[in-house]
C-alpha cells in the first residue's frame, strides 16, 4: 500500500482528529464556580493550570498521576526529599542526610516540632506505619517496587528515631526516600481510609495543606502555619485547575486578564504566541515519553516480531516534526539520550516499513486490524494520526480510541481485553536512577506487567533475574553495565517501550511570578515560587 493517504483515508483521520478534539474538550476545566477561585491580581494566591486529569489516586503509596504527585510534593514530606530540578536529596522530616551511604542500616531522627495538618505530632510510629504499607506484599502498592528489593524493614528506636535496615548496601537509597511520603497513622489506619486517600483525602506535614478537592475541576491549598521544615510556603493560597483540553489551558494563561500565572504541558504550537505575550516559556528535556504497551496474552501480540514490526512501521520523524514541532527525539533506548546511563540499545526501532512488512510476513500475520487505545493527554492525541497513517501504510487497518486517562486504566485494572495502548509516562517523577526507572514498569507482580500479561514468560523471568542482579551490584560501574545489558533485553522484547521522548513546556508570567524552574517531568513545583 502506498504511504500516500487517499481521500477516504484523509477523511477517516480527520474524523479521528475531530473525535480527539471533542473528547479533550469534554475534559476542560470544570464548572466556573471552582475553576475561577480568586482573581489573577491577588498577590496572596497562585493560580496554576495543570494539563493532566485530577481524578486519579491521591494515595502517595499508589499514585503515578502527574497532577496528584505534583500536589503531594507540596502536602507531604519524606524522611528526605529531593530538589525537583537537581534531584539532590535534602533532609525533610529527618534532621540529616545519612553519613555512610554504604552502610547496611541508616538511623534518622525526626525534626522537632513537626506536625500533621490536623495538629497532631509526627512520630516514629507514623514512619514505621508508612513503610509497613510500602513493604506489605498483600497491599502490593506501586511504591513497593522501589523498595522491596533492598529494604528489609523499618524499626522504631524511640518516639523520634527510626532505623532502616537494608538487605545489602544500597547507596542509591537516599534520593529514593523522597518517594516514601510519610503518612499519619492515626488518620490512615482507620477503616476505609485508604479508599479516602485514593479519592483525594490528603493529610500531610508539608508546607501546604489541601483545603478543597474537586477531581474534575480543581484542588486548592493553603499555607500550613504549623510547618517548621526547610521549604516553607511562599504564598498563602494556591488554586490548581485541571484542564486537559489544550486550547482551554492556553486561554487560561493568555492575555492581560489571564486568571492563571503558570501552566504546564504547553502545546508546542502555542509556544511562540505565549512568548509574544510576554510570558516565559521553557522546556525540560528528560525521560518523558509516549510508549506502546501490548497485550501479549492476545494474538498476534504474543509474537515479538509483530511488536517489533509495529515499532519499525512508525514514522517517528514525521511525528516529531508535525505533532511535537521538533520538541522530541525518536527513542533509541528505554532511557532518554540525556540520561547519565544512556547507551544506544542493541535493537533500535528506526523507521523501516519494509522491515516491518517482512517481520509481519515472517510471523505469518496478514490482514491485521488494530484498535489503538490511548490516553487523552493533548500531545499524545496529536501523535495518534501519525501512528495510524504509518500502520495503514503497511496494510494494518487502525482505529484510534483516545479516552480519559482514569477511564482507560480503570479498564486495565478490571482486566478488560485490549490490543495496544499508547500512553504518556515519565518515571523521573519518582527519581533519576536507571534501576528505579526500569523497576517502575518491569517488575514481577507490578501493575504494568499485569496489564501486559508477560510476566510469566521465560523471557520475562530471565529479565527479572538480570534486574535483581544489577540492583544488588555494589560497584557503580559494574552496576551500570549490568543495567545496560538488561535494557537491551527490554528493547528487543518491546512489550512496553517508548516511541519518542519529548520536551515538556511550562509557561509563566514573570511579572507576576518568580522562582520558577521548568521541570522535565509532568506537573509543577511551587515550593520556591513567589508572587511578585
Amino acid at each position: 500500500m502506498s504511504s500516500e493517504l487517499s481521500r477516504r483515508d484523509f477523511l477517516r483521520y480527520s474524523g479521528a482528529a475531530a473525535f480527539i478534539t471533542a473528547t479533550l474538550s469534554a475534559c476542560s476545566g470544570g464548572p466556573a464556580s471552582t475553576g475561577s477561585v480568586g482573581a489573577g491580581s491577588n498577590r496572596d494566591l497562585i493560580t496554576a493550570v495543570i494539563g493532566y486529569g485530577n481524578d486519579q489516586s491521591w494515595d502517595p503509596t499508589q499514585t503515578a498521576s502527574a497532577f496528584a504527585m505534583a500536589g503531594i510534593s507540596h502536602v507531604y514530606e519524606g524522611l528526605l526529599d529531593t530538589d525537583p530540578i537537581t534531584r539532590e536529596p535534602y533532609p525533610a522530616l529527618a534532621t540529616a542526610l545519612p553519613a555512610d551511604l554504604n552502610a547496611t542500616s541508616w538511623k534518622f531522627t525526626l525534626r522537632d516540632g513537626a506536625k500533621w495538618h490536623d495538629g497532631q505530632p509526627v512520630t516514629a510510629d507514623d514512619v514505621v506505619f508508612t513503610f509497613q504499607r510500602i513493604l506489605d506484599p498483600q497491599a502490593n502498592v506501586l511504591t513497593g517496587n522501589f523498595f522491596k528489593a533492598w529494604l528489609q524493614e523499618v524499626k522504631k528506636v524511640d518516639d523520634k528515631t527510626v532505623e532502616l535496615v537494608f538487605k545489602f548496601p544500597f547507596p542509591d537509597a537516599a534520593p529514593r526516600l523522597t518517594i516514601a511520603k510519610i503518612m499519619p497513622k492515626h488518620v490512615f489506619s482507620q477503616p476505609g481510609a485508604w479508599d479516602q486517600a485514593k479519592t483525594g483525602k490528603a493529610v500531610g506535614s508539608g508546607p501546604y495543606k489541601q483545603v478543597q478537592h474537586n477531581p474534575k475541576s480543581n484542588t486548592a491549598f493553603e499555607a500550613f502555619d504549623g510547618y517548621n521544615g526547610p521549604r516553607p510556603a511562599t504564598v498563602k493560597k494556591m488554586n490548581w485547575l485541571t484542564i486537559v483540553d489544550a486550547s482551554a489551558r492556553v486561554a487560561k494563561i493568555s492575555g492581560s486578564s489571564a486568571e492563571a500565572q503558570i501552566a504546564d504541558n504547553i502545546p508546542y504550537a502555542n509556544v511562540d504566541q505565549l512568548k509574544q505575550q510576554g510570558l516565559t516559556v521553557e522546556g525540560g528535556k528528560g525521560m518523558n515519553h509516549m510508549f506502546l504497551m501490548f497485550n501479549t496474552g492476545a494474538k498476534p501480540f504474543d509474537d515479538v516480531r509483530v511488536r517489533q514490526a509495529l515499532h519499525h512501521a512508525i514514522d517517528k520523524q514525521k511525528m516529531i516534526d508535525v505533532a511535537l514541532k521538533g520538541h522530541g527525539t525518536a527513542a533509541s533506548s528505554f532511557l532518554n539520550e540525556g540520561h547519565p546511563d544512556y547507551k544506544r540499545a542493541s535493537v533500535v526501532y528506526d523507521y523501516d516499513p519494509d522491515k516491518a512488512k517482512a517481520l509481519l510476513k515472517e510471523a505469518g500475520v496478514s490482514n491485521l486490524t488494530i484498535n489503538l487505545m490511548a490516553v487523552n493527554v493533548s500531545w499524545i492525541a496529536d501523535c495518534l494520526p501519525t501512528i495510524a497513517a504509518s500502520w495503514e501504510a503497511i496494510g494494518i487497518k487502525t482505529t484510534l480510541e483516545p479516552q480519559d486517562t482514569a477511564a482507560l486504566f480503570a479498564k486495565m485494572d478490571q482486566g478488560q481485553d485490549y490490543q495496544v495502548v499508547a500512553a504518556a509516562s515519565n518515571p523521573n517523577q519518582f527519581g533519576m536512577d536507571a534501576d528505579l526507572i526500569l523497576h517502575y514498569n518491569y517488575v514481577p507482580g507490578g501493575v504494568w506487567m499485569k496489564y501486559t500479561h508477560w510476566a510469566d514468560s521465560k523471557d520475562a523471568k530471565a529479565l527479572f533475574a538480570m534486574m535483581d542482579e544489577a540492583t544488588q551490584e555494589p560497584d557503580k560501574a559494574a552496576k551500570a553495565e549490568k543495567i545496560r545489558k538488561y535494557i537491551d533485553v527490554i528493547a528487543e522484547n518491546a512489550v512496553l517501550y517508548p516511541v519518542v521522548h519529548n520536551e515538556l513546556m511550562t509557561a509563566w508570567d514573570p511579572k507576576k511570578l518568580s522562582g520558577i524552574r521548568a521541570q522535565p517531568y509532568p506537573g509543577i513545583n511551587l515550593l520556591q515560587a513567589k508572587r511578585t
